[in-house]
């Protein structure tokens, strides 16, 4: 634009009001002025707007750009690399120590091709981009690999024919996430020595076979181990104390309640020898240690990860390091993490170091910047770092660590007159920890933030003697960090209280429902089988009387209509066939026309339906060839009797009879000699709350049962017989 200079004269006589043009159709000088402005003012706004987008890649003073820290930090490791192809970093010695460096060297060399391998911390690398950046300042061709402290991260090819984008596919999908490292480069080096196309169909089959979530871990951790710890008590004192409770109930349930007066026992029968009293103990005893064995078999692992023990050289290898540039330089930046500092800020901070250390009641300063990890040798703790490198160096002085991974600062005084619970307590948060700001910065902002802290140390108040700070405990010993607590310990002891009460638990529960299930269960519609030796109560009512009857009655009619299938003649029967039939003869002889289904009759007593019940048990006994010919005297629903036995049947002990008695009763008779007579059977009476015993009842019809089943049947099929001659008379 071309300007032209116009001069304007103002009138002499009057002028024209503020704000209006001249009367003389001349322009004035002040609309011209606002008009030049305009037009040169709004092009520069225009600018300023749109150059913070430029402007923002400007390095701010004093401190080093992303792009200028990784640089430097990817130089470093270039010149690594120059002297070894394979750099292990020191700042993993739990994890990966730097004594496996020949190891990864070794499995280097199959690849076939030049490999560079570069093991460094997961919070300072920046993946691919820093291996481009290591490989233009190396300017070497190969396969460069990079590995954290868990696994392969990143694998490039510069110029050399190897699948390492398939290699780290098949790693990242076909191993555990706890496979480690070493492992981990292995697999990655087997895969990278095949062919392109056989290692890309192995990466896709990988990645298909196990999806995203990959196989199952192969170790566990301390909080499995306890688990495993707590479930193996559970079943050591648990199965041991069922065996021992519900074993004898069991028993005892099926062979009926004990008898009156007898002292309840656990686990063993008095009278009995002392080997059969120990053998439910031993089965316990051998149960739980068979138990314990099989734990110890199947909980087997004893490492919580693949990482190895670090030797002491191992731990002691990055605090040497620092301590070795401390001595040279009080700042000191780790040389494998970006570069945060650059020279007009170390300048600075050297300087607000040394007026600190000429200020009254100050002294020297050392600053580190390095990250702290959980896998360091300190296990990641900064006031461990700082005591060690204190130690090492031997120099008092405060000691501030700054890592350049979090953005953390924390100072520490060893030796100076300064306050220092003051020091690390009242340290101001935006400094410690960092701003918003701070925490999107790249950098952190630690230039600032350090700047910030040294003015906090010159106003920090002073003490009259020297302090130190908290003596730090002792950091996990390596050796035990990585190994699993015994399998018999920790909450292996919580487990045996839990499983013995859990037992007792169980135990109470199932015999509650045992019980239960036994009162309610003919309720119910549960019927017991006939012959069966839970069908034998000590006082049935009528009704059980006659259900049972009529069910022992069929099934005995249908075992002898089974005679002619099983080879035998009805017309020429065996003596067994001929007993039996004798006693179903006898049987139906006590019920209206023989039929069973006839068995509700009111006009059959409770002392002949428990005949009917006997006789046809003992003919289906017949059949299957038992030869017993007495029946329990005590109660006759107890089948066949064991042996006879001299014993008191009635109270008071008088009157001693021999009778034949069950397994049970004998035992009865013989633990309580007095207390026989509460166990045998009962019957209805006439009046319904009075109960007289089977041998009473229906003029002493069931007498005969104390001799044999001959007896009984005789005398019920002559008593059939009265009763057809009564009613021929009568009719």
């Amino acid at each position: 634009m071309k300007c032209t200079t116009v001069t304007c004269t103002a009138p002499a006589a009057t002028a024209p009001p503020a704000g209006t043009g001249s009367t003389d159709g001349r322009l004035s000088l002040r609309p011209l002025l606002v008009l030049c402005f305009l037009v040169t003012a709004v092009p520069l706004l225009i600018l300023a707007a749109t150059a913070p987008s430029s402007a923002a890649d400007e390095p701010r003073p004093g401190n080093e750009t992303p792009q200028a820290a990784v640089g430097a930090q990817a130089a470093r490791l270039a010149e690594y690399l120059r002297t070894s192809p394979v750099h292990v970093t020191d700042q993993l010695p739990r994890r990966v120590p730097r004594s496996l460096a020949d190891d990864f060297a070794r499995l280097a060399g199959r690849t076939g091709v030049p490999t560079y391998v570069l093991v460094l911390p997961g919070e300072i690398t920046r993946g691919q981009d820093l291996l481009d950046q290591v490989h233009r300042r190396l300017g070497r061709d190969g396969l460069y690999v990079l590995i954290d402290e868990y696994e392969v991260t990143g694998a490039r090819a510069y110029g050399v024919r190897a699948p390492a984008e398939a290699a780290l596919r098949v790693v990242r999908n076909e191993l555990p996430f706890d496979a480690g490292p070493l492992r981990g480069f292995e697999r990655f080096v087997e895969v990278a020595a095949m062919e392109p196309a056989e290692a890309g169909r192995l990466a896709d089959a990988a990645a298909e076979a196990y999806g995203e979530d990959g196989p199952e871990g192969l170790y566990i951790g301390p909080t499995d181990r306890r688990d495993q710890s707590f479930l193996t008590g559970i079943a050591v004192a648990g199965v041991p104390v069922v065996i021992l409770t519900l074993v004898p109930y069991i028993r005892r349930r099926r062979r009926g309640p004990p008898p009156a007066g007898a002292k309840p026992v656990l686990w063993f029968t008095p009278g009995v020898p002392w080997w059969r009293r120990l053998l439910l103990p031993a089965v316990a005893l051998l149960t739980g240690a068979a138990i314990a064995g099989a734990a110890a078999l199947v909980f087997d692992e004893t490492r919580s990860s693949a990482a190895p023990t670090p030797t002491p050289r191992d731990m002691s290898a990055r605090v040497e390091r620092v301590v070795a540039g401390l001595a040279e330089d009080p700042v000191y930046q780790d040389p494998e993490s970006p570069r945060l500092l650059d020279a007009p800020r170390l300048a600075r901070l050297h300087d607000r170091i040394d007026r600190f250390a000429r200020s009254q009641g100050g002294g020297p300063v050392f600053v580190t910047l390095v990250p702290h990890m959980p896998e360091d040798e300190t296990a990641g703790d900064e006031e461990r770092f700082a005591a060690a490198v204190h130690a090492r160096l031997g120099e008092d002085g405060v000691y501030i660590t700054a890592d350049p991974a979090s953005g953390y600062l924390n100072a520490f005084n060893h030796g100076l007159r300064l306050n220092s619970y003051d020091l690390l307590l009242k340290l101001p948060e935006p400094v410690e920890y960092g701003s918003d700001a701070a925490r999107e910065a790249g950098d952190h902002l630690l230039g600032e933030r350090l700047d910030a802290l040294m003015t906090h140390l010159d106003k920090a108040p002073r003490t009259d003697e020297p302090t130190d700070g908290v003596t730090p405990p002792p950091a996990p010993g390596p050796a035990q960090e990585h190994l699993l607590p015994p399998l018999f310990a920790t909450d292996f002891w919580p487990g045996l209280i839990m499983g013995a009460v859990a037992a007792v638990v169980l135990v109470l529960v199932i015999c509650a429902l045992w019980a239960l299930a036994a009162r309610t269960g003919p309720r119910l519609g549960r019927r017991p089988g006939p012959g069966s030796p839970r069908a034998a109560p000590r006082a049935p009512s009528l009704s059980w009387l006659r259900r049972t009857a009529r069910t022992e009655l069929r099934a005995a009619q249908a075992a002898l209509r089974t005679l002619p299938a099983t080879g035998r003649d009805p017309a020429d029967p065996e003596p067994q066939c001929r007993k039996a039939r004798t006693y179903v003869e006898a049987a139906m002889s006590l019920t209206d026309g023989g039929d069973p289904a006839r068995l509700n009759a009111p006009a059959l007593t409770p002392a002949r339906l428990l005949a009917v019940t006997v006789l046809a048990r003992a003919a289906r006994a017949a059949l299957r060839g038992d030869s017993g010919t007495y029946c329990c005297a005590v109660n006759p629903l107890h089948g066949p009797a064991a042996g006879r036995h001299r014993v008191q049947p009635h109270r008071g002990g008088h009157g001693k009879r021999v009778l034949p008695l069950c397994e049970p009763c004998s035992e009865a008779a013989y633990l309580d000699p007095g207390g026989l007579h509460k166990r045998f059977l009962t019957l209805p009476g006439e009046q319904r709350r009075r109960r007289i015993r089977y041998e009473e009842a229906s003029n002493a019809l069931l007498a005969p049962l104390a001799k044999d089943y001959d007896s009984l049947a005789r005398k019920v099929r002559g008593a059939a017989a009265a009763r057809t001659g009564r009613a021929a008379a009568t009719g």
